[in-house]
């Protein structure tokens, strides 16, 4: 019984196809162009150049893994550091951190909460850019000095409104740029 060469399930036998002959060379021919450096199929015997950029154990690590490369990089024997957490040698290395013990920064005391100026005045709680702003523009009414709890001046802003408008922008302008203290005498916050 004669063999039957196997076939596909798609009816294609599974050999590969017989090449045909090799025509014989003519030794008068000239012999075919040599292809420059680079095209043609990979020379048998030469290897190619390592990745420079794979990971040292052959396949990268999964995403969002750490890289085992780099796992000593920092100071020896420590942690990498994880992401969100604060790095522990700041609070060690210069004692303790700042606002321990309830201290407060340079300037600040129980007595002056909102600093001192430099003649060593604690700083008033109201600020200067909102009652100069108010005695700019609500200056007729006195409104600057309603926030800087000066009633007095505040009263006769109302009655003369505002000195006609003139004492009102003086008044404005010295608060934003001029030295006016609250009622105890501190200055107004900048």
């Amino acid at each position: 019984m004669p063999s039957v060469p196997p076939t596909s399930p798609f009816g294609a036998s599974s050999e590969p196809p017989a090449e045909p002959p090799a025509e014989p060379s003519d030794p008068s021919a000239p012999p075919p162009p040599a292809a420059p450096p680079g095209y043609g199929p990979p020379d048998e015997g030469v290897v190619a150049p390592a990745d420079p950029y794979a990971s040292p154990g052959g396949t990268p690590p999964p995403y969002g893994s750490p890289d085992p490369a780099q796992q000593g990089y920092g100071q020896y024997g420590q942690q990498p550091q994880q992401y969100g957490q604060q790095p522990q040698q700041y609070g060690q290395q210069y004692g303790q951190a700042y606002g321990a013990y309830g201290a407060m920064p340079y300037g600040v005391s129980a007595e002056a909460p909102y600093g001192v100026d430099h003649l060593g005045r604690p700083f008033s709680d109201k600020s200067k850019i909102v009652a100069g702003i108010l005695q700019l523009f609500l200056g007729s009414f006195g409104a600057g000095r309603w926030y800087t709890g000066h009633y007095g001046i505040a009263v006769a802003q109302l009655l003369t409104c505002g000195g006609c408008g003139i004492w009102a922008l003086v008044d404005g302008i010295l608060m934003l740029v001029g030295n006016v203290t609250d009622p105890e005498g501190r200055p107004l916050r900048g």
